[in-house]
């Protein structure tokens, strides 16, 4: 079992920066991948960013390539997504993901441990 932790959300106004942590608790996260999901009102969980805790790979979406970024300290057992140049639709709820996965996969239903949320909300 994997226990999952998000925090760092909050309100931000359009251009401004928040970091996200994931802390993971339960069980080594090697082999493990590990990702950032989101979810806006009234619309689908759509895959964020993603990383493999073995070797540190990662992979964006395409929308916020270049603005986000996914890290992880294997000290503290924690990822992390960095989130510049923010915008109003990157207003959702933040959700951390994990599973024992090959490769980082975009689709929500190949992860089963998950975070409670936290809110992010982009002023503009």
């Amino acid at each position: 079992q994997v226990q999952l932790e998000e925090s760092g959300g909050g309100l931000v106004q359009a251009g401004g920066s928040l970091r996200l942590s994931c802390a993971a608790s339960g069980r080594t996260l090697s082999g493990y991948t590990l990702g950032w999901f989101r979810q806006a009102p009234l619309k689908g969980r759509e895959f964020v960013a993603g990383i493999r805790w073995s070797g540190g790979s990662t992979y964006y979406a395409d929308s916020v390539k270049g603005r986000f970024t996914i890290s992880r300290d294997n000290a503290k057992n924690t990822v992390y997504l960095q989130m510049n140049s923010l915008r109003p639709e990157d207003t959702a709820v933040y959700y951390c993901a994990a599973d024992l996965l090959d490769e980082i996969l975009t689709a929500h239903g190949r992860y089963g441990y998950w975070g409670q949320g936290t809110q992010v909300t982009v002023d503009s």
